[in-house]
């Protein structure tokens, strides 16, 4: 159990990673719908919005492993158990959703946003699986 104090470091580590969450996924979404609907194509600023993703996708892991780091260790425990279930059921249905659009045993393209889903999907199972498992 945490302290009231360790509490508030935790929230405070949960919103600071909300928010490069937010940010990413804002730079994302620039780099993605920028070129076509706000400067026409242009090169210079497609890279920028590129780099700028990166840049707060990185700002936005290091917040991830600051605020993983400030759980205590049986919410590190399942955060652990659930990364690694979605890493491994990642990769295992990514490869295999190639492989059946490559076969043709499916009739639409195979999109990233699909695995993305999924991903997130199991991450979630994993951790309600995690917090029922160690209540």
């Amino acid at each position: 159990m945490q302290s009231h104090q360790g509490q508030h470091h935790c929230a405070k580590n949960t919103l600071n990673l909300a928010i490069w969450t937010f940010a990413w996924l804002l730079s994302l979404a620039l780099a993605q719908f920028g070129p076509s609907l706000l400067w026409d194509q242009h090169i210079a600023l497609t890279a920028a919005a590129i780099v700028l993703n990166l840049l707060l996708g990185i700002a936005m892991l290091l917040a991830n492993r600051k605020h993983l780091r400030g759980l205590d260790e049986l919410q590190q425990k399942i955060q652990l158990e659930a990364m690694a279930l979605t890493l491994g059921a990642g990769l295992i249905a990514g490869i295999l959703y190639e492989v059946i659009e490559d076969t043709a045993l499916i009739s639409f393209n195979a999109e990233i946003s699909h695995l993305v889903v999924f991903m997130s999907l199991v991450y979630i199972a994993g951790v309600l699986l995690g917090y029922r498992r160690y209540q």
